[in-house]
Parts: C-alpha cells; structure tokens; sequence
C-alpha cells in the first residue's frame, strides 16, 4: 500500500474508532483525523512487527483494517485520557 492509502484507511479508522467512542473529544474533528491516521500507522507497524502479520499490498485486508481501527481506538483512549479534563 502506498502513503496515501494509509491516509485513506487512517481517515476511515479514525471515523469509525469515534463512532465506536461516541462523545466530544478534546481536539474536535481535526484531532480525531489526525489521531485516525496515526493510529493506521501504529496499528500497521505493530501488526508487522509483533504479531507476525506483515502489511501486505490489499487494501482491503481484514487483519489491516482491524490493526489501524485497533491503533486508532487506543490512541483515542489514550487522548481522551491525557486530555479530558479540557472538555467542558
């Protein structure tokens, strides 16, 4: 996959780890993106790197897709929890 598809699939990752923690973030959309893209990136290289399944070249890889919503939701958990008190 090229950058842009870790892009794309960071951007849908991002879409549906906030759909799965419903609720106002402390960054708004653009900190929810941001947080989407880099957990796709995230969730790849841990995938690649500890648990033996290499990125491969198919968008549309189930294990790919769970790895950057998986990155992505922990990153979201981690923001909210290192940030959450500037929600008000």
């Amino acid at each position: 996959m090229t950058i842009i598809s870790w892009i794309i699939l960071g951007l849908l990752a991002g879409a549906i780890a906030k759909f799965l923690l419903p609720g106002r973030d402390p960054g708004g959309l653009i900190g929810t993106t941001l947080i989407g893209i880099t957990g796709a990136f995230i969730g790849g290289w841990i995938s690649a790197r500890w648990l033996d399944h290499p990125v491969t070249k198919d968008f549309y890889d189930g294990t790919t897709w769970i790895a950057a919503i998986g990155g992505s939701l922990v990153l979201l958990i981690a923001y909210r929890l290192l940030f959450g008190h500037s929600r008000d």
